[in-house]
């Protein structure tokens, strides 16, 4: 029996299971949301980390193999300790700068993540490769982790907080747009909106997806299994990811 571990800090993490279930519909699944310590944007990465471990330690107890950690910024803050210090495999996030910068029509990419992720070495020296041959506009997507923790995903306000964040990019010139947090592919049809025809969003889940399939037939791990399913674990109430998962 097969288990594969999905954390996130609340339910954007979603975003990236609701392609790998995709890929595998036969799998057995835990979901673990830490929206008790949500957004990790701004908390340090030793606390990050901390809790990235509880994690991991809680995954193992219940028989995971394998663990992605669908969270840009657990990703940049702990997937270099929890590699050193656990057996099983991780596979993390990581904006998706390559193949927005060799698709750009403009020379103008925009990146919107936590301030965690695009200040985190990760994620520098992921831009560094490119910023010679295309201009890299930055923005936090201010207000967008709590948007999707309380389910609000179209309203004037979620519309007026999404725009605040993602029109610099546009005046900019951006015409390609990284999405660099895993709550952001849930306001994806509110951007969209918001930028009209003409600029593209890339969501690294289907990258994510291919890793974890890749990793998982080089470790012999199995890719179905004879309780197939899904279990939600949150440190928090479990009202937001419920919501949330109901409508992947």
């Amino acid at each position: 029996m097969a288990v594969i571990g999905i954390m996130d800090s609340g339910c954007g993490g979603l975003s990236v299971f609701r392609e790998i279930r995709k890929a595998l519909p036969d799998e057995r699944f835990i979901y673990y949301a830490d929206n008790a310590f949500c957004p990790y944007g701004e908390k340090e990465p030793e606390f990050i980390i901390d809790r990235c471990r509880a994690i991991t330690d809680f995954f193992i107890s219940k028989g995971a193999e394998i663990m992605v950690i669908a969270c840009n910024t657990a990703t940049a803050a702990a997937i270099a300790t929890l590699r050193a210090e656990y057996d099983i495999p991780f596979i993390g996030m990581e904006p998706a700068v390559k193949p927005a910068a060799l698709g750009t029509k403009t020379g103008v990419i925009g990146v919107l993540a936590t301030a965690g992720t695009l200040k985190a070495s990760k994620y520098l020296n992921n831009r560094g490769r490119f910023e010679d041959n295309v201009r890299i506009e930055e923005q936090v997507g201010r207000g967008f982790v709590e948007l999707v923790e309380s389910g609000d995903l179209d309203s004037p306000h979620a519309e007026q907080t999404v725009r605040a964040s993602l029109q610099p990019l546009l005046d900019a010139g951006a015409d390609t747009i990284v999405l660099g947090c895993t709550h952001y592919p849930f306001l994806l049809p509110l951007m969209q909106r918001i930028a009209g025809e003409g600029t593209r969003f890339i969501d690294p889940a289907p990258a994510v997806t291919r890793q974890l399939l890749n990793v998982m037939k080089e470790k012999g791990i199995a890719t179905s299994d004879e309780n197939p399913g899904t279990e939600l674990v949150c440190s928090g109430p479990d009202d937001a990811l419920k919501r949330i998962f109901s409508l992947i």
